[in-house]
């Protein structure tokens, strides 16, 4: 890799990747809605403007060998024409773009909710197909703009899709934060009976995967037109994991449990209130979420191992000491 643009590179995955890069000696471009001074003292160029914009993209795609495309809207909650016009009129406008200019490889951050079908997931691979049903809109469009990008596949430009699950570490602006504030406000229940195995993926392996699979593309191309599910060595017990970072952190254990059954029709209800009065807000409880929070779900490493030599460089006690200091030290 000579010169790179990195799509929504001031979010948590574009941030560290773009440092990462800048670190390697790479020219980096990053595409996003603002300026990130962050991305900029690392020695990347921000370029203003909108994916949904063919000529932005374009533009800022140009002399480039190789694009990251990791802007999405990401959450659960909103109107589905938003979604659609980021994640996928977003994503067809990269595609395009890398044609135009000529981008030798295309690395797509994805994520296993594109198979999230309301079941158990434990340990399967990247043969199982798409959800036919998803519950959500963010899951909805990542489908189809994972397959617009593997679909464009070609000697033209190589192409390939990362799925990393539940992103955190350092620097994270969604997850823990998240976790966190509900956990201070004692807004969290263990949905389901708390046994269930779920793929964490430290910040640091989901970027070395990134780089591994655009070295990739750069060179055999034997991951191309290829999905692969990224994550720590072995996945956690959901809650038991959520409960010891608590307790480092002085934040009361979830203990209160509800149902999986009462947790979804809570979702139900609450989607339909914030249909019906057209709420931003996102609902505390949907019915993706609640399977979300009850369900297995961790995944074969095997193809990403086998193909992009891929295996975690932080291990999940590594990260979770990581994670500790930096929320300690108040830059959550």
């Amino acid at each position: 890799m000579n010169r790179v643009l990195v799509t929504g590179g001031g979010g948590f995955i574009g941030l560290a990747l773009t440092r990462e890069l800048c670190r390697r000696g790479v020219k980096v471009r990053i595409l996003g809605r603002h300026r990130y001074p962050e991305a900029e003292s690392a020695g990347a160029t921000c370029i203003r403007g909108d994916i949904r914009d063919l000529g932005t993209v374009t533009l800022a795609s140009a002399g480039c060998d190789t694009v990251f495309h990791v802007a999405a809207k990401a959450g659960i909650w909103g109107p589905f024409q938003e979604y659609f016009a980021v994640n996928v009129t977003g994503t067809l406008n990269v595609v395009a773009a890398c044609k135009k200019k000529g981008v030798q490889a295309l690395v797509y951050t994805s994520t296993p909710s594109v198979i999230f079908d309301g079941h158990d997931l434990e340990g399967v691979d990247e043969s199982v197909p798409y959800a036919a049903k998803p519950l959500c809109h963010y899951a909805t469009t990542k489908i189809l703009a994972e397959q617009q990008v593997l679909q464009a596949n070609s000697e033209q430009l190589w192409t390939t899709a990362i799925r990393p699950h539940l992103v955190w570490g350092p620097g994270d602006t969604n997850l823990i934060p998240r976790l966190m504030a509900r956990g201070r406000a004692g807004d969290l229940r263990i949905v389901g009976d708390g046994s269930n195995l779920v793929d964490i993926a430290y910040i640091d392996n989901v970027v070395h995967a990134h780089l591994l699979a655009a070295d990739n593309l750069l060179a055999t191309a034997t991951a191309a037109g290829h999905s692969f599910f990224i994550g720590q060595q072995e996945p956690v017990l959901l809650w038991s994991w959520i409960n010891e970072l608590f307790v480092r952190m002085d934040v009361p254990k979830v203990n209160t449990k509800l149902s999986l059954g009462k947790a979804k029709a809570i979702g139900w209800l609450l989607e339909k209130v914030h249909g019906i009065l057209q709420l931003e807000q996102e609902p505390k409880m949907t019915r993706f979420l609640a399977e979300q929070l009850a369900l297995s779900h961790w995944f074969s490493k095997k193809n990403a191992k086998t193909l992009l030599g891929y295996s975690e460089k932080v291990t999940t006690e590594q990260g979770v000491e990581r994670l500790v200091r930096w929320l300690q030290d108040g830059r959550s």
